[in-house]
Parts: structure tokens; sequence; C-alpha cells
């Protein structure tokens, strides 16, 4: 069914404005007064306790997480907010009378439907354990910038939080249309046909409007940023992902602990003995802010074990050099004679995986409007699920393809060198980079070569792509040989 909206009430301006003015006004005017104190003002301390003292179930939720065992170590008893934030710190209790307010916003809907309800409470309980996880790896930082980080973490997502918690047909059209599907190109496309805008473009725009501080914008406007708070945001929310679909894809959860563990510098058993024991925290912590509906979404210590110890089904490919000539000396030799285009492409692509230590790697044939890159050829790990999924419309916002497709210019990107693109590629291509180089017959760019190394989650390098294209220009020759008249 399609979206029964006008196209007046459509884009992220009408979105924000319903949920700030219609649906979320106490939680706009309450986020917006606590994020203008200033930390270092002693008016903000009677500003903050006029805040939550006339709303006794906030304040009862509040004193209850001041005094619970993450916070309260060993102090006696705090039994007012003004209190609690003269023991604990204003940047504590300000973070706290936060969180519990978007809790209590987000879940008070009673005419949700069941559907879209059970969507909201998952999302809220990955942004709860995604807030927990982030402040767990900046714990050598001060408490006020762990604070800081754990409600930018809680809100990365606050767009989609408060449009499922709005209700109303939109909402439940498009609930019913995302089950429909599991690709999430597809679910991209109908965000935008539903709300004239994505939840990304949705979440940075409330964010900007109810001036909800720097570390947030920065998180959402730079999220490949190797800032330490960036880095742990975008990191705790995507390990809050991968726990909640452990069950079904646990290469997926073993990854993202392997990436946490590489940015702190610590071993992996290390960040795992953290990641249980956060865990544990993030449903005792939920169970204090009154949040229980959150509990049964939240994920479970001992299945995340389990996961965690399962031996993973891809094995990285180390670089071997000797491979990489021996394919090399296999494409020359092809040279010599018209070998059909399958043979050619297949050695290049078992020497880029065995020889340069790539996880996958395919050839995109251009279709015949040239608008299209569609896998012909795939080959390393998932295979299938590649040929199926990386089907490229170009974009002339996507200026490094169209060079690659125009002038025959391949390109690479990798964690610490990335590329801003559009929001659709984003979700195409893996985040610790890919390669693309021209497929060539003579002159003619007929398509490209693609590689990433999205299973390992490894980084690329210089020389990787070197020897990438390396293979490529060799693969073009044959290929130019075989078909010259």
């Amino acid at each position: 069914m399609k979206p029964d909206v006008t196209k007046n009430n459509k884009g992220v301006e009408f979105w924000t404005n319903k949920i700030s003015e219609q649906e979320m006004p106490a939680l706009c005017s309450m986020l917006r007064t606590l994020e203008q104190l200033a930390k270092d003002d002693v008016s903000s301390m009677a500003v903050l306790g006029r805040s939550v003292m006339y709303d006794n179930a906030l304040t009862s939720k509040v004193l209850r997480v001041a005094n619970s065992a993450i916070y309260n170590k060993g102090i006696s008893q705090v039994t007012t907010v003004s209190r609690a934030a003269v023991v604990l710190g204003f940047d504590v209790i300000r973070n706290v009378c936060i969180t519990a307010q978007l809790l209590t916003s987000m879940l008070e809907n009673k005419n949700l439907s069941e559907s879209v309800f059970q969507r909201l409470i998952r999302l809220m309980a990955r942004a709860f354990q995604a807030a927990m996880l982030t402040k767990m790896m900046l714990a050598d930082h001060d408490e006020a910038f762990q604070e800081e980080a754990f409600i930018a973490a809680l809100l990365y997502h606050l767009g989609e939080s408060a449009f499922w918690s709005t209700g109303g047909v939109v909402a439940e059209q498009l609930d019913k249309a995302l089950q429909q599907t599991d690709d999430n190109v597809v679910k991209l496309s109908l965000v935008r046909e539903y709300l004239g805008t994505s939840f990304n473009q949705l979440t940075l725009h409330i964010a900007r409007s109810w001036g909800l501080g720097e570390m947030l914008l920065n998180s959402l406007n730079n999220p490949n940023e190797r800032s330490p708070e960036v880095r742990s945001i975008y990191l705790g929310n995507k390990l809050a992902e991968a726990l909640a679909v452990a069950d079904s894809d646990p290469e997926q959860l073993q990854k993202r602990v392997q990436q946490a563990a590489e940015m702190l510098q610590q071993p992996v058993e290390v960040f795992q003995k953290q990641l249980l024991e956060t865990i544990e925290a993030t449903a005792k912590l939920a169970e204090d802010y009154g949040s229980k509906e959150l509990v049964q979404y939240l994920p479970n210590a001992v299945d995340a074990t389990t996961t965690l110890q399962a031996p993973p089904t891809w094995i990285a490919r180390p670089t071997n050099l000797n491979i990489q000539l021996d394919k090399l000396r296999e494409l020359t030799n092809l040279t010599m004679v018209k070998a059909d285009f399958n043979q050619v492409v297949s050695v290049a692509m078992s020497g880029m995986l065995d020889g340069i230590g790539l996880d996958r790697t395919a050839v995109l044939l251009l279709s015949p409007n040239r608008k299209m890159l569609q896998p012909r050829v795939v080959m390393g790990d998932g295979d299938e699920a590649l040929k199926k999924e990386l089907i490229l419309e170009l974009d002339q916002r996507f200026s490094e393809l169209s060079a690659c497709i125009e002038r025959g210019q391949g390109f690479w990107f990798n964690l610490q060198h990335k590329l801003r693109l559009p929001e659709r590629f984003e979700k195409l291509l893996p985040e610790n980079g890919c390669m693309f180089a021209p497929l060539k017959v003579e002159s003619k760019v007929i398509g490209v070569f693609y590689a990433d190394r999205a299973s390992s989650g490894r980084d690329i390098e210089q020389q990787d792509f070197d020897s990438f294209a390396h293979f490529v220009q060799l693969t073009n020759l044959c290929l130019s040989m075989a078909y010259r008249h």
C-alpha cells in the first residue's frame, strides 16, 4: 500500500516540527533546557531541580538511578535531585534526567499498534545498550566526557525512535512495508518514500533543532572520524546492533568485537570480558530506570558468550606473494592465446583472493544504457549474497565511481581514508573499505573489478590496491588481445 499522506506534509522539516511541537513537546523542551545549562554556572543546579521537581514519576526515577549500584559507589542514599547533583556531579545527574525523560516520552504512547510498539522497544533497547557500551569504551576519559558520549550514543537514532513513537497511519503503513523485505537498500527507499527523508537526516535535523550538543552532531555528521568519542559512539551502536542479531549472524558480533578491541589496543579476550560485564549492567540499569519493557530485548550475557566462543566460518586469507606471481604469470601466458572472458577473470580473481589476501571480489558489467553495474562473476566469502546485493546505480554524487567508468580511473578507500558516499552506497559498501578498477576491452570501459575485506573487517592498504590494480591491468590486456580482430 502506498503512503496515504499529502505532498505538503512530507520531508524532514514536517517530521521535525510534528515531533517537536505536537508529539513530544515536553521532551523537546526539557532536552533543550538541560543541554543549554552552563556546566560552571551555579544557577544551573536550581534550573535542573525545577526541570524535574514538578514531575514526581521523573524525580523518582532519577533518584532510583542515582542510588543504583552503577552510580552510587557505597555512599549514603540521596533523597533529592539537588543533593544527587552535589554528590554525583552535575553532568551525571543532568544526563540521568535526559535518559529518564527520553525513555518515558518514547514509551508512553498507548495508541501504538502492537507491531509498531515492538519495533520501538527493540530500537530503544539497542540505543540503551549502545550508550552503555560507548561509555565503557571511554572508561579512560573523565566522567563528564563519558556521560556526554553516553547521551550522544543514546540519541544516535533519535529520529527513527521518535517517528515510531508518534504512531499513526504512516508509521503503521511503513511498518507493514518494512516487514515485507530483508533488503536494507529497499528499506532505505521505503523510508524515503513514506517520510520524504531518511531516518539519519531526521535525527540530524532534530539534534540541531533541539540543540543536542556538539558531540552528537559531530558523530552524526562525521561518523568515520577517528576521534575516540566518535569512534566509540559508532562502534557502540554497531556492537548493539550485532548483539541484537547474534543468533542469526554470529560473525557480525565477532568482527565488531575485534574492531573494538583493536581500537582500544586490548586483547580480544579482555574486551570480551568488559563487554559481558556491560551487558549485565545494562539490564540492571534499565530496571532502575523503570523500563522493564526493554529488558526482554536487551542481549543476554550467556547467549553472547556462546556466540563469541563459536569458531568463525570465515578465515582471513594472508597475503601470499608466491601465489600472486603464479597468477600474474598465468595471466601473462593467457595474453598469447585468445582465452575466453570467464577464464581470464577467474585467474585474476583467484589471484586477488589467495595472492593479495582479499575476502571478496567481483566483476560488475555495465548495463546497455551504462547507468547500472551488475555482478557477472563473484568469488570469495558470501559470493551468492554479493551477487544479489551488489547492484550499483550510477550516481554523479559518487564522483569516484563515475570517474572510474568515464575516465578509467581506479580508486579505493579504507577506515582511515573514507569517502563521503550517497546514503544508499554507504549501506551497500563495507565500512572498512573496498576497491574499484575499470574493466576495459581495448579502450572501452565495459564494467569494473570490485574487491573488499568485508568478512574479516581488516583494513585495505595502499600496497593492496597497487597489487589489485596490477591484476586488473593485466586482465584488461588479456581481454583486449582476445577480442582484437
